[in-house]
């Protein structure tokens, strides 16, 4: 079993998360009553979405995780998944996200652009000075 498919295993016995497919249309989704939460795109990338206020919280730990990728402008989160502990961060994360999402949903006029993987980035080192 990889560790993509034993997180999304646990994820998906998590009572506010349902498997669906990504509207992306690659990998496998979780998705909660706010919409998309994280899509499996491969055995090792798992994109997150967080809300901007999230990413801003998190940005200096992002940057200092190497397991961790943000694309400046975007509300998605790239997870690389090396060890058993990146899947441990993951599942905190989508916890946060979750919190995140029902605590300072993005504006509903705000349209939710595509993942990091439609983005053509391969993972590479955060760049954080958008934020």
């Amino acid at each position: 079993m990889t560790l993509a498919s034993r997180a999304l295993a646990q994820l998906a016995t998590w009572p506010d998360l349902r498997q669906a497919v990504p509207s992306c249309g690659v990998g496998e989704a979780v998705t909660s009553v706010q919409g998309e939460i994280a899509h499996f795109h491969s055995d090792r990338d798992v994109d997150l979405r967080l809300t901007d206020r999230a990413v801003r919280r998190f940005a200096k730990d992002f940057k200092d995780a190497g397991a961790i990728r943000v694309v400046p402008g975007s509300q998605w989160v790239t997870l690389r998944l090396d060890a058993a502990s990146d899947v441990d961060l993951l599942l905190t994360l989508v916890s946060v996200a979750l919190q995140a999402h029902q605590a300072w949903p993005d504006p509903a006029d705000r349209p939710v652009f595509g993942c990091n993987d439609q983005r053509g980035a391969g993972f590479v080192t955060a760049v954080l000075s958008a934020f």
